[in-house]
């Protein structure tokens, strides 16, 4: 394994430009990739990241490309920070231009809809046996950005690759724990967005904190109920990757999937609510994963199931809660 000294940053979205924001100020070579020569040109000259992550200055040791073989090149270090749905495009890029010998680090949160993978599974599957490991946890970026107290998991089968990329991220506010739970991990960093827009459906709809409260703690009973059958760990559910995440995902403002729950609550269609939008709410998506995975292996997620019949088969919102209020009643597990 080498020794990271530099760095670059595959996304530029309002997360990937935040790491990028945490990296300088380390004093860490960082270069951030993006897709579109014309928008990064953009981003390169104001210094700021207006669509993604206004207000914050990207500091000038930044350096901006959207040409991939530099990306890759210029990095010991390669954070995949792309959505869940332009990673396989992404990736197809990286296998362009050399990348062995490259640490890789997923900062992505998702399932796919059709094959169910994990981030990680994927990238493994298309880059082959690389060093890799997951950066997940209750991580709103603009808070991050501003230098607000927050913590995070770096997740890794290697604990000694996983010690090397907590040193690189830990600051006095951006506090990185370990484990090597990689499913429990990414299942739930991928499912809370899911459950986000449950409680944002919760809050379009006037339904209060009691019946928010009781979607966030039956939610991580679905998370991690098709967590631990897919081989997560229990205790990782109820850990900063899992209850954590939820929580900030489920009550902040800032968080996405909570925004486009709390729009579909108040009656628009999803997508009079995706078309302003210039960032993804992963949950969308990842609903679809959730709805089919859970069929296939006949786990009962009653949440995940009513937020898909919202998005996708356009049912009504109080009638899905109502739908969920009144199933038959059994024990709390």
């Amino acid at each position: 394994m080498i020794k990271i000294k530099t760095i670059s940053i595959i996304g530029d979205g309002g997360w990937g430009t935040t790491l990028a924001i945490h990296l300088a100020k380390k004093k860490y070579p960082v270069l951030l990739w993006g897709a579109f020569p014309d928008y990064i040109a953009q981003v390169a000259k104001a210094h700021e990241n207006k669509k993604f992550l206004p207000g914050y200055r990207i500091p000038l040791s930044v350096a901006l490309t959207a040409d991939i073989h530099r990306a890759l090149q210029g990095g010991d270090l390669i954070v995949l920070a792309c959505p869940s749905q332009y990673l396989m495009n992404v990736l197809g890029k990286i296998k362009t231009t050399p990348y062995q010998g490259k640490v890789f680090l997923s900062v992505i949160k998702g399932i796919h809809p059709v094959s169910f993978k994990r981030m990680s599974q994927i990238i493994r599957e298309e880059l082959g046996a690389v060093d890799l490991a997951v950066l997940s946890g209750p991580t709103i970026a603009g808070e991050v950005a501003a230098g607000l107290a927050t913590t995070a998991v770096v997740a890794c089968l290697q604990s000694s690759l996983a010690g090397q990329i907590q040193k690189i991220f830990h600051t006095s506010s951006f506090r990185i724990y370990t484990n090597n739970d990689v499913i429990g991990t990414e299942i739930g960093g991928s499912i809370k967005n899911v459950i986000a827009i449950a409680c944002g459906v919760c809050d379009g709809l006037g339904l209060g904190s009691n019946a928010k409260a009781a979607l966030l703690t039956r939610g991580l009973a679905e998370i991690t109920r098709l967590g631990i059958a897919l081989g997560g760990k229990k205790e990782t559910f109820y850990g900063l990757t899992g209850l954590g995440d939820l929580v900030t995902t489920c009550i902040s403002p800032q968080s996405r999937n909570r925004s486009v729950g709390e729009a579909l609550g108040k009656g628009r269609k999803i997508k009079s609510i995706l078309g302003p939008m210039s960032m993804v709410a992963e949950g969308i998506v990842t609903s679809k994963a959730v709805y089919r995975l859970s069929r296939k292996m006949r786990i009962p997620m009653p949440i995940g199931e009513q937020v898909y019949k919202i998005i996708f088969e356009g049912k009504n919102p109080r009638k899905a809660m109502a739908d969920l209020m009144t199933r038959q009643p059994r024990t709390e597990a």
